[in-house]
């Protein structure tokens, strides 16, 4: 079963994109197959999105969490994260959370891919629901100029996205720029760019701390509260640092946490467990490593990240020195399809991503590949669009 993709092409120049140049420069962001997915799973990521977020408020989480955070992310600026992404994979016991993402990107390319593929009253708005979620953040006060900021943003992979943001803000009304952190400097009252003063910044960057000194006019801006900086540090101590899994997955902290018992329970069924690496523990994690994932405390996008059986020696001294967890690890799920063209099928594996905001589930998306991470390098992979079905996943 394919996507119709003459309907994914209307829908991308709806949106301002060259569908044939997108292909050419990104062959693999949509897959050719939708994932079917059963309502009871949809149902039990729901919860556990649910769960992290009463966690997250509870002050015996939060200072266990923000204990070890760097001083920028303690402070909490009082407005969500937007944009948070939940990637599990899918098990025959159901899903299993592998991590949480602070910027997790391809809300409106998967929104878009969505709407393509639907029919009539069938079609959500993603679009409005996307805004209402940034409006949610900024507050009744409409911004002066809204900053979509990554570094040498025109080379990331998902700038094309960034196009969307783009004109998903114009179309509201608002003066939006896609902007470097090299082009925005801090007066000592306000953030600035060539075109003028910036109260709102999207942010894309993979700097959680904004330690860089490329970002310390952003850093600067965001400590004197003179922005609205989305996603921000707070959310990425609270969420994404990877040793806050270790503590999801802690029975027995969860038992002393305060959180009620049945969400103890989603969180002990869906979170694989997960430890700190601790040179002391060098030999047990060593031993028992073709079980493990092994992954840096604050990483992103599987880089620097191992399966603990194709790990070596040389590799595992340098996460002995380096803030690392380890995560038991959980096969993903595989579909098997053939490409058009030929007679030859291929399996090729899949996670899956909620986009969160405030708690709630807005879209779920999976992503198809092959090796050892998702890549967006796979022929027939890349972002892929979700459909139920009442059953188990096979």
């Amino acid at each position: 079963m394919t996507i119709d993709q003459n309907a994914l092409d209307a829908c991308l120049a709806a949106d301002g994109l060259d569908a044939l140049a997108l292909r050419q420069s990104h062959p693999h962001l949509f897959a050719a197959t939708p994932v079917f997915v059963s309502t009871a799973e949809i149902g039990i990521i729901a919860r556990l999105a649910a769960a992290v977020e009463t966690l997250a408020a509870l002050p015996s989480y939060r200072e266990a969490a923000l204990a070890r955070a760097p001083e920028i992310a303690r402070r909490d600026p009082g407005y969500p994260a937007v944009c948070m992404g939940y990637d599990f994979h899918l098990t025959p016991a159901g899903p299993r959370l592998i991590e949480i993402n602070t910027n997790a990107g391809g809300l409106l390319l998967n929104a878009l891919l969505a709407r393509s593929q639907e029919q009539g009253e069938n079609k959500r708005d993603i679009k409005t629901e996307t805004l209402a979620m940034f409006q949610a953040v900024w507050g009744e006060r409409t911004p002066q100029r809204l900053a979509i900021v990554d570094d040498d943003p025109a080379q990331q992979y998902l700038a094309p996205e960034f196009h969307l943001f783009f004109r998903l803000f114009s179309a509201a009304g608002i003066d939006t720029l896609i902007a470097d952190p090299a082009q925005l400097s801090w007066d000592g009252r306000r953030l600035r760019h060539a075109r003028g003063a910036v109260d709102v910044v999207y942010n894309r960057l993979t700097d959680f701390a904004l330690a860089a000194p490329r970002h310390a006019a952003l850093a600067a801006a965001y400590r004197e509260n003179a922005i609205v900086l989305t996603p921000h540090p707070h959310a990425h101590a609270l969420y994404a640092d990877k040793r806050n899994l270790c503590l999801l997955s802690d029975a027995g902290w969860l038992a002393q946490s305060g959180l009620a018992a049945d969400l103890q329970q989603t969180l002990r069924t869906a979170v694989p467990r997960t430890r700190k690496v601790r040179p002391e523990e060098a030999e047990d994690f060593w031993r028992t490593r073709k079980g493990l994932f092994f992954k840096p405390a604050d990483g992103f996008g599987s880089r620097a990240a191992y399966r603990g059986d194709k790990l070596t020696r040389r590799v595992f001294e340098e996460i002995l020195r380096t803030r690392y967890v380890a995560q038991d690890f959980v096969l993903p799920a595989t579909c098997r399809l053939t490409p058009l063209g030929t007679d030859t099928p291929r399996e090729l594996k899949f996670d899956l991503r909620a986009y969160v905001f405030q708690g709630r589930v807005q879209l779920l998306a999976a992503r198809l590949y092959q090796g050892q991470t998702t890549n967006m390098r796979t022929p027939g992979g890349g972002f892929a669009l979700v459909r139920t079905k009442p059953t188990q996943t096979c």
